[in-house]
């Protein structure tokens, strides 16, 4: 939409009054979607010293960075954005406040977070800090997955949508195409093609089958802002039903996460998960069922990560996240060695991926 900086003003002015005066206005870094950000700096009492400005895509009605989830039994009434918003606010969920929105304008406006993410928080940190930083995360997560599942609402979009056996295979089929068919140098046979899909089906159809809870979906270490010491979550927009599994496995493994939480961290807050979720549920876990449903959602995830990131620089133009590619590769093999129905998968990709070998 290419928003021009003095609608930008006039919208904060408008909020925070017409003598406002905004010292500078920046255009901040990226993400994978086409959505793109600023930071407006403020000199005026009564006014927050910075806002940052979401601007939207044109004509932008669903969540453009995951075109997968486009399909509801009716059409969005508002922004997905602004729709968990609302609900997410209401359940008591750290979100940036909410200043004003323009959606045909193309325009919101949210609260200043600051530049801290989680990750960058605990870089250099003990590993009982890098825990405690975790585990509030993880707290920050229960509020989502357990009162945002007891406060269901139809109106709500993320229970419009579920990650079932459609998405998974979608997301499958996502590696597939763009990590091996796809991908620049590699020739692969359809025989193996077909094999490795067989046993995804498999994996699919068992996450579908397993009991589903709210979640964020991203909900990975660079979409966790430190402020104020406490850990607030942005964004939310493709929040949807899955196993409360998928959640945790995106924050502790998304990118180079096991970098630091190397694998008896992971343990030890997984553990920590599971004992906050019975105490608050009033509920026994099957520990042993639910590292399944865990270990298998690592897995799912990181192999659609390695299909999105080769997808968003071949499709999209964006290498930067090729980067992250070895690293979850390694992941992946360390993982699928854990469970006996992916024995045949390593070979298969270690044809591929000298990770994997």
């Amino acid at each position: 939409m290419n928003v021009d900086t003095q609608l930008m003003a006039d919208k904060i002015r408008a909020i925070f009054g017409v003598n406002t005066v905004i010292s500078s206005l920046t255009a901040l870094a990226g993400d994978a979607s086409s959505r793109r950000y600023h930071r407006a700096r403020i000199e005026t009492p009564g006014a927050p010293k910075s806002v940052i400005i979401m601007e939207l895509p044109a004509g932008s009605t669903l969540p453009l960075s995951s075109d997968e989830l486009a399909v509801f039994k009716e059409v969005p009434q508002e922004l997905p954005f602004l729709n968990m918003h609302r609900f997410l606010s209401t359940i008591g969920v750290r979100v940036p406040k909410l200043y004003g929105h323009w959606e045909s304008q193309g325009i919101l406006l949210l609260e200043d977070l600051g530049d801290t993410a989680l990750w960058d928080r605990v870089q250099g940190l003990a590993q009982s800090e890098v825990v405690g930083w975790y585990e509030k995360a993880i707290d920050e997560l229960l509020v989502l997955q357990i009162r945002g599942t007891q406060a269901r609402d139809e109106a709500c979009i993320a229970f419009q949508q579920r990650f079932d056996l459609r998405l998974y295979m979608w997301e499958f089929d996502h590696f597939l195409e763009y990590g091996l068919a796809k991908r620049p140098d590699t020739r692969i046979a359809k025989s193996a093609i077909e094999e490795l899909r067989r046993i995804f089906l498999d994996i699919a159809r068992r996450l579908d089958q397993y009991p589903a809870c709210l979640n964020h979906r991203d909900y990975h270490s660079w979409n966790l802002m430190i402020y104020d010491n406490t850990v607030a979550v942005i964004d939310f927009q493709d929040a949807l039903l899955a196993p409360p599994q998928y959640d945790l496995a995106s924050l502790l493994n998304d990118r180079i996460t096991d970098s630091v939480i190397e694998p008896h961290l992971e343990e030890r807050l997984i553990r920590y998960y599971l004992r906050q979720r019975a105490d608050s549920e009033k509920r026994t876990i099957d520990k042993d069922e639910f590292f399944e449903i865990y270990l298998l959602s690592v897995i799912q995830r990181d192999l659609k990560v390695v299909g999105r990131f080769y997808y968003l620089d071949v499709v999209k133009g964006k290498p930067g996240y090729r980067k992250f590619i070895p690293p979850t590769l390694h992941r992946l093999k360390r993982n699928m060695a854990r469970v006996p129905q992916l024995e045949p998968v390593i070979p298969i990709l270690a044809e591929h991926y000298e990770e994997m070998q």
